[in-house]
């Protein structure tokens, strides 16, 4: 079965329009691989440390972070959706340059594979992806 989620850019030290996707993924699909997932469709280089956590704003300070006290970087994502109301999921991606992009599921429900098709699948794109490395004025 897979399900449809929405990757929103919220920040970022060169985030200077706004982007988003929607991408068909298996449900069973866990943060480890959403984080290259991800990295795929922004198109930037995997080369900085990430992490996903659970919180009411990108900035709030009250997280719950996946550092396998309640849930780790192998958690599912049919294991954290729906989310406690009032609260979103994060990636964070190179904690130096802020990259923070927002996860969420649609309201269509998990369906089954289509024959011939390869999942992970981008189907909708909006706005400019972002340079991660911006060319330098000097």
């Amino acid at each position: 079965m897979y399900i449809t989620i929405k990757i929103d850019l919220v920040s970022g030290i060169y985030a200077f329009e706004d982007w988003g996707c929607e991408i068909e993924i298996a449900q069973n699909t866990s943060l480890r691989e959403l984080h290259t997932i991800i990295q795929s469709a922004v198109g930037f280089e995997n080369d900085h440390l990430y992490d996903f956590f659970i919180s009411r704003r990108e900035f709030g300070s009250s997280r719950e972070t996946f550092d396998d006290s309640q849930y780790s970087l192998d958690t599912q994502l049919y294991g954290l959706f729906p989310l406690p109301k009032g609260k979103k999921l994060f990636y964070w991606f190179d904690f130096g340059d802020d990259w923070k992009f927002q996860i969420s599921k649609t309201r269509s429900k998990p369906k089954s594979f289509v024959d011939g098709v390869e999942y992970p699948r981008l189907v909708k794109e909006i706005g400019e992806k972002p340079e991660q490395y911006a060319e330098s004025d000097w």
